[in-house]
């Protein structure tokens, strides 16, 4: 008969001991992504009046890429990569969508405004596009654009669309440059959203659902950096 000598207890204490620091020191040797968050401007919507509508802002929408929570680089090629030790504070649609509402308060030119799961009944619901949020590195700029709708909340009718876009130039592409440049960029599309409605370029509760004159249009200048430059194009036709 064959013995199979086996390792003491006390030999396997050690062992084991021995396998649970190696484990803990590979995990502490990959530190953690750096977060970043994005910001909403406090500077005052430009122009008197604004609107008596109460409005709900939905989630924005997104291809599964801008559906996480990754800083994204666009090549010269077209393709898309993260930056690696970076990400946003929140999902970039939901982030966003709380950096939109805290714009909209603090401009103060709406009677209200709220996310639709909220227990307010809004004249309008704000739903938006995200169409870009990247750095384009081909040109060392950080792109912004948003398709925005403002549905009658009571028909389901478009009442207006417009689509806004921003540029801001970015020193380097790393986790800080990246992501200063893309707040900038958000920064200026979010003001061009809050003063497109807050201006009385959006219909109020008690208007008539129509389009404004060309000659109302709001200036689209950079508001928050001298490198940035912002656009907006009106989609939106007489209902």
């Amino acid at each position: 008969m064959r013995f199979v000598s086996r390792p003491s207890r006390r030999a396997v204490i050690p062992l084991m001991s021995s396998m649970a620091l190696a484990a803990l020191a590979g995990a502490c040797s990959s530190s953690p992504p750096t977060t970043y968050d994005l910001s909403a401007p406090r500077q005052a919507a430009r122009g008197g009046g604004g609107s008596g509508a109460q409005i709900a802002v939905a989630e924005p929408v997104a291809v599964q890429a801008l559906e996480a929570d990754r800083i994204l680089v666009k090549d010269s090629s077209g393709a898309i990569s993260t930056i690696g030790g970076a990400q946003w504070a929140d999902r970039l649609p939901r982030l966003i969508q709380a950096r939109l509402i805290q714009t909209f308060e603090n401009a103060s030119r709406i009677r209200a405004v709220s996310r639709p799961s909220d227990r307010i009944t809004p004249d309008y619901q704000l739903t938006s596009e995200i169409r870009a949020f990247q750095i384009d590195a081909a040109n060392s700029q950080a792109v912004v654009e948003m398709s925005v709708k403002l549905v009658n909340d009571r028909n389901g009718r478009i009442a207006t669309a417009r689509v806004f876009s921003a540029r801001s130039s970015v020193a380097a592409v790393n986790p800080e440059n990246a992501a200063k440049a893309l707040d900038r960029a958000l920064s200026n599309v979010l003001l061009q959203i809050v003063r497109w409605i807050g201006t009385g370029q959006a219909p109020s509760a008690e208007a008539s659902i129509v389009d404004p004159p060309a000659a109302a249009e709001p200036s689209s200048t950079a508001s928050t950096a001298a490198d940035e430059s912002g656009t907006a194009s009106d989609q939106s036709a007489q209902l």
